[in-house]
């Protein structure tokens, strides 16, 4: 069976969804669980760039390199090479819904719909100060952690 494929989506893909991406490596590989992990943004305004240095710092501080990643935009395509497409928030969640195809392909849901939160937005930080990228990753580690235990089961 191959490994499930996660995609976690944001806005620009420079702070929420590599964040998402780097925290589920790090689980993954400490659980000895196999999976295919990307993350893109709905917006193209920074494809080709790596993650917001602010998130970067705070997510290496916490032991999830990220440094590698490259912001990519969202494509329809997306639901026919992933198994669940994971959005940051509602808006995210919306433009995905325009993007997904009418009828079979990935699972799309609220990131923190996996979490011990039970839903709602994963909030951006760009704008909102240095203390927002740890909250963030508070947000991820949980939703991360209750993902993993879905997608580890099949």
């Amino acid at each position: 069976m191959p490994a499930p494929r996660l995609l976690f989506v944001c806005l620009g893909n420079i702070c929420r969804s590599p964040a998402a991406e780097g925290v589920m490596r790090r689980l993954a590989a400490e659980r000895g669980v196999a999976l295919a992990l990307d993350s893109a943004g709905t917006g193209a305004w920074h494809v080709g760039n790596p993650p917001d240095p602010r998130m970067r710092a705070a997510a290496a501080a916490r032991g999830y390199p990220i440094d590698d990643l490259r912001a990519r935009q969202a494509v329809a395509e997306d639901f026919a090479r992933f198994d669940h497409v994971l959005a940051m928030d509602r808006q995210n969640l919306a433009d995905l819904k325009r993007l997904a195809p009418a009828t079979g392909g990935a699972a799309l849901s609220l990131m923190l719909s996996h979490g011990k939160s039970g839903a709602g937005d994963v909030p951006d930080p760009y704008y909102g100060g240095d203390a927002g990228f740890d909250h963030v990753l508070d947000l991820l580690e949980d939703a991360c952690a209750g993902l993993l235990e879905v997608v580890a089961k099949g």
